[in-house]
């Protein structure tokens, strides 16, 4: 382990990907990394090693913090030894290495290393098989997304919304296309240069899956692609571009209703209204015991709880109360009993229809057209309440209130997926916690050298390139 001692994570991503420990295969080096890739089984497997890594860190603590970060839940139990408990009171230390602020880190890396293997490899594997040319192509684009993802994913984490600075020459994260060795020192590359390398990347994918039918929602698709384009120019503030691939992904989407939304969260399957969801084939219970058992981690808060103000709202059905009966929690990591334990995973959802519908409305909004976002608004209320659009009313007075009940149903629509504080920080709100809320902290104002968690100590120690960011890293 010298090696990581001396390079940091960032050079360490040698090792890890060399271990393609999800093919239950003996340790191989870089040396033999050439072997592995040489054919498209090969290359296939490695994809699959990606979406593996993906699903660890998207189970775990990436999906955790931007909840407990925000004002949508609170810990049901507040004490030192209490997993999250520094992200909830803003108290995250630089040498945590073990929780969130170095979990989040190393595992988001772990997935670029793979992804960049298969990026690299693939090229010459095309003309080896031309006849497996577009079998290649196919792996190609899903690479290209999951690297878009995981810089858009560690962007979100570690540096500042990209409005921070009118140019958005603020740090960002490092821009890693290829995996770095042992003498490489990446820095942080600037948020415009970041976001620029994002849809860069997506735009190739697109046109990598060409006329591809969507094969299912657990792997990634042009829809997939148009989805995710979507929501990085919404965080971008490019509205045209946010509406454009909104629209897109949802012309080729449904919205899931009745016991079809339902049963997206209580059942086995992606989901009719999912664009892209990772499957817990790792069957890791994190989000179920963080979540949704019987005494979980967090629980609603009532500032969420206060926004369900009709009874017949049908996501009023995922919440259940605690073993005590006194508090609310959500049922999205819970599966029916009809399955065996053995049957049972987590699947979480990374991008489907509804956030469409709710990007597009903010994004009409923003440009001045409210009637349009309203419309939106009323297509996502229509199907919570079991009604004809037609039959939706939505009342507001002005721009502004408008855009406070899309807030509201952006709170909603995707408590416990991994949006909330994101979602505040993005659109430089404050954060407000209720009354109730069991943290020291209950009110940070925008902007805030708190909205982003600290470089890990131990890459800024081996890596002299890298920057930390200021007040959570002194």
């Amino acid at each position: 382990m010298k090696l990581i001692s001396k390079i940091g994570i960032m050079g360490s991503l040698l090792l890890f990907v060399a271990s393609c420990d999800f093919l239950e295969v003996e340790t191989v080096g870089r040396t033999t990394m050439p072997n592995f890739f040489s054919d498209v089984p090969g290359l296939k497997a490695g994809l699959s090693g990606s979406y593996s890594k993906m699903y660890s860190y998207y189970s775990s603590e990436f999906y955790k913090y931007p909840e407990v970060a925000g004002n949508m839940v609170d810990l049901n139990v507040v004490s030192a030894d209490v997993e999250m408990i520094d992200q909830y009171n803003f108290t995250s230390d630089p040498q945590q290495e073990v929780g969130a602020v170095g979990y989040i880190w190393r595992k988001i890396l772990e997935a670029l290393a793979n992804v960049n293997n298969v990026l690299e490899y693939a090229p010459p594997l095309k003309d080896a098989y031309p006849n497996q040319k577009a079998e290649i192509e196919r792996v190609q684009a899903q690479a290209l997304f999951l690297r878009a993802l995981c810089h858009f994913d560690l962007y979100r984490t570690y540096a500042q919304p990209y409005n921070y600075t009118a140019d958005a020459s603020h740090p960002g994260v490092p821009v890693l296309l290829v995996t770095p060795g042992p003498d490489d020192l990446p820095s942080r590359a600037t948020a415009k240069q970041v976001f620029d390398q994002i849809i860069k990347d997506l735009q190739e994918a697109e046109g990598l899956f060409g006329d591809r039918p969507m094969q299912d929602a657990y792997h990634v698709s042009k829809e997939a692609v148009w989805a995710l384009l979507g929501r990085v120019y919404l965080y971008k503030g490019d509205w045209d571009n946010a509406i454009l691939y909104a629209t897109k992904a949802m012309e080729a989407v449904p919205l899931a209703r009745g016991d079809d939304y339902l049963a997206m969260y209580h059942g086995l399957t992606a989901g009719k209204e999912a664009i892209f969801r990772l499957n817990g084939t790792l069957k890791s219970k994190s989000l179920g015991i963080f979540f949704s058992s019987g005494k979980p981690m967090v629980h609603a808060a009532d500032t969420l709880m206060s926004l369900y103000t009709d009874p017949e709202d049908i996501r009023l059905q995922l919440f259940a109360t605690d073993d005590n009966n006194e508090q609310k929690i959500t049922t999205k990591y819970r599966i029916k009993t009809d399955y065996t334990p053995e049957q049972e995973r987590y699947d979480p959802f990374i991008l489907r229809v509804s956030e469409m519908y709710l990007n597009r409305a903010e994004a009409y909004l923003k440009k001045g057209d409210a009637p349009r976002a309203a419309g939106d608004l009323k297509a996502l209320l229509a199907r919570a309440l079991d009604k004809d659009v037609a039959e939706v009313r939505i009342d507001y007075a002005n721009n502004g209130e408008l855009l406070h009940l899309i807030k509201r149903e952006r709170a909603k629509e995707l408590c416990f997926e991994g949006h909330n504080f994101f979602d505040i920080v993005r659109m430089n709100d404050h954060l407000v916690r209720g009354e109730g809320t069991g943290s020291n902290v209950a009110f940070l104002p925008y902007p805030n050298d708190l909205f982003v968690l600290p470089i890990p100590q131990s890459e800024l120690n081996a890596n002299t390139n890298m920057q930390g960011n200021p007040t959570v890293n002194n």
